[in-house]
């Protein structure tokens, strides 16, 4: 048994597929299944059942798979430790950020980060809330930035900045504040669902007594861009970042709302996974965004 064995098993383990899995790890199908007979042969044992098209894995493979993420994650860790002798840290780092940080906070984080250490590269993958935590938790990257919490305890929040949520409205409406109620005399656009800014918006409606099926909703949209483009054609009002929004507000193409009364926040956090030790140029990238949200 060898490390690139044991890669393979988990790709194909995670994917339920020997196809699947030979384009993750760039091999070709023979060449897994190979891998696989070799390993079976090995701890005299079957991994995988084949049930027509489907491989289903068996109790063996089950112990297998969380043994092998912690070896995999032991050797990971021991090139770290060699690399933190490295003078100037290289390498790169794969972000997953729901969109209002990924958009509008941490392009201009990286090129400060950037400045120290000039040889690490992050890739940043942009999506909601809720994929990135299911991201996490599915080992498919190690650290992320959220808008909102989903509670499960294999999952460790850190708070990194307060966002407010504004009512973002057409240049027209003259208003500066509104009460609550006159929120159902206006269309509203929605985010979809899964979206961190569509989780807190629910939650600040209820802190101020709209029930949201009494919302007057023209319309749900899957992008923080596609909401900003709709508000400012007038189809209706919407709540957003205020950091999303900032640009627009500065040229006067929208106009920020604030309820009376009430000042509407969230929070966004780097999220890891609880169980899973990150690699030293993770690290590095995670404590200088530590170190941002102290000097907030």
């Amino acid at each position: 048994m060898d490390f690139h064995q044991l890669k393979v098993f988990i790709s194909v383990y995670k994917n339920k597929s020997f196809s699947k899995a030979a384009k993750e790890i760039f091999l070709t199908q023979p060449t897994i299944s190979e891998h696989i007979k070799t390993l079976e042969e090995e701890l005299k044992c079957s991994l995988f059942d084949r049930v027509g098209k489907r491989i289903i894995p068996t109790k063996e493979a089950d112990i297998l798979y969380e043994e092998s993420l912690d070896l995999i994650n032991k050797l990971e860790n021991l090139k770290d430790s060699l690399q933190k002798f490295r003078e100037l840290p290289s390498g790169s780092i794969s972000v997953g950020t729901s969109s209002i940080p990924g958009t509008y906070i941490l392009p201009s984080l990286m090129t400060e980060f950037k400045a120290s250490y000039p040889e690490i590269n992050i890739n940043i993958d942009i999506s909601d809330s809720a994929e990135v935590i299911n991201k996490i938790l599915s080992y498919n990257i190690l650290i992320g930035l959220v808008g909102t919490q989903i509670n499960n305890p294999f999952l460790r929040y850190t708070p990194f900045m307060e966002d407010e949520l504004v009512i973002a409205s057409p240049n027209f409406i003259k208003k500066d504040t509104i009460e609550p109620a006159e929120l159902l005399n206006n269309p509203f656009i929605m985010r979809e669902i899964g979206s961190g800014t569509r989780k807190e918006t629910e939650k600040l409606l209820k802190e101020i007594g709209i029930d949201r099926s009494k919302l007057k909703i023209v319309c749900t949209l899957g992008s923080t861009d596609a909401v900003k483009q709709a508000v400012k054609n007038g189809l209706g009002l919407s709540i957003l970042s205020i950091h999303s929004i900032k640009d627009e507000l500065e040229c006067g193409k929208l106009k920020a709302i604030r309820i009376k009364g009430h000042r509407m926040t969230r929070k966004f956090y780097i999220v890891t996974h609880n169980k899973r030790t990150l690699p030293y140029i993770y690290r590095l990238f995670y404590e200088f965004l530590v170190k941002k949200a102290a000097i907030q």
